[in-house]
C-alpha cells in the first residue's frame, strides 16, 4: 500500500488555476509533476509555475517549479523540495512515472487527451470532462455555489464564454490579440495603466488598455501568436484590492476539491 510521500501526482497544466491545485498536493505531502507545454499561453503569469517553462526556475508563494530535461530527473528535483516540471503535452512520460494520481487542469474547456487509463485515479477539471467515462472525478470550475463541486456521474457547466466580474466588469476587461504576430511588452504585469494607453505590441500593432486599472495579466514576450488570443487581463479595481502576486480563491478552491477527489479516489480502489 502507499503512503502520501511514496505518491506521485501527474498534473496537466501549470497555470494560473492548476498552480492552486499543486499547491494543495505539495502541502499535503505528494510528489507532484507538472506536464506542461513548449509554450505556456497563461496570461496571470506572475501566479503559475507554468513560468518555469520560460525561466528555468519560477516561484509561486512557497512553491517552487524547476524545469526537469526527463523523468530521470524528477527525483533530484522532488529531493530538493521542489516541483519538476516536464515538456510533454502528450503525457507520453507517464509509463515512466507511473502516477497514482492525473489530474487535467489545463482548463481548456475541453478534453485534450486524458483518459482513465493514464493513472489509477483521474480528475478533471472544468468543461469537457465525464464522469465515470473518461475520469473518475470532474470538478465544477465555474464561479457560484457549485464551484469546486465533485461530479461522480456527468460533466461540468458548459463554458459561457464570460470572464468573472472585478469592479463591475467582465469582458471589457480582457484583451485579445488583434491580429498573428510577435508580442513585444511596453508594461508588466501589476502596472498601472489608463485606458487607451498602449500596453504591448503584436508585430507592428498596438494594442491599448481597455480599461484604467491595474495589468493583472499578461501573455509572455516573445511569443508568436494567433489572432483572437486571449493576452492580457486589466483590473478595474483599485490597487488596493488588487492582488497578481499571490494563488487566487477560485484557484484554492479547486485545489481543494481536488485534493478531496484524489483522496475519494484512492480510498475508493484501496490504494492506500
Amino acid at each position: 500500500m502507499a503512503t502520501i510521500k511514496e505518491t506521485i501526482v501527474a498534473v496537466r497544466g501549470g497555470g494560473d488555476l492548476a498552480t492552486g491545485v499543486i499547491q494543495k498536493f505539495q502541502r499535503a505531502g505528494f510528489k507532484v509533476v507538472i506536464l506542461e507545454t513548449a509554450q505556456p499561453l497563461a496570461i496571470r503569469r506572475t501566479v503559475s509555475l507554468c513560468s518555469a517553462v520560460y525561466e528555468g526556475q519560477y516561484q509561486v508563494e512557497e512553491l517552487i517549479a524547476r524545469k526537469a530535461a526527463t523523468p530521470i530527473d524528477c527525483e533530484e528535483i522532488w529531493s530538493q523540495g521542489k516541483i519538476p516540471l516536464l515538456i510533454d503535452p502528450e503525457g507520453t512520460s507517464l509509463p515512466q512515472l507511473r502516477p497514482t494520481i492525473l489530474v487535467d487542469a489545463i482548463i481548456a474547456k475541453r478534453n485534450l487527451g486524458t483518459q482513465k487509463t493514464m493513472a489509477p485515479v483521474t480528475i478533471g477539471l472544468g468543461p469537457g470532462f465525464t464522469a465515470p467515462t473518461d475520469v473518475d472525478v470532474a470538478i465544477e470550475t465555474m464561479r457560484g455555489h457549485c464551484l469546486g463541486r465533485l461530479i461522480f456521474s456527468g460533466s461540468p457547466l458548459p463554458n459561457t464564454g464570460v470572464p468573472g466580474i472585478l469592479g463591475g466588469k467582465s469582458r471589457e476587461r480582457v484583451i485579445h490579440s488583434p491580429q498573428a504576430g510577435v508580442v513585444k511588452h511596453l508594461h508588466q504585469i501589476g502596472d498601472q495603466v489608463t485606458q487607451g494607453e498602449v500596453l504591448f505590441y503584436v508585430g507592428d500593432t498596438p494594442v491599448f488598455s481597455p480599461l484604467t486599472g491595474t495589468l493583472r495579466g499578461l501573455i509572455q514576450e516573445g511569443l508568436t501568436i494567433s489572432k483572437g488570443l486571449k493576452v492580457g487581463d486589466v483590473d478595474p479595481r483599485s490597487p488596493e484590492e488588487v492582488d497578481y502576486l499571490t494563488i487566487s480563491d477560485k484557484a484554492r478552491a479547486l485545489g481543494g476539491a481536488a485534493l478531496e477527489a484524489a483522496l475519494w479516489g484512492m480510498t475508493q480502489k484501496n490504494l492506500w
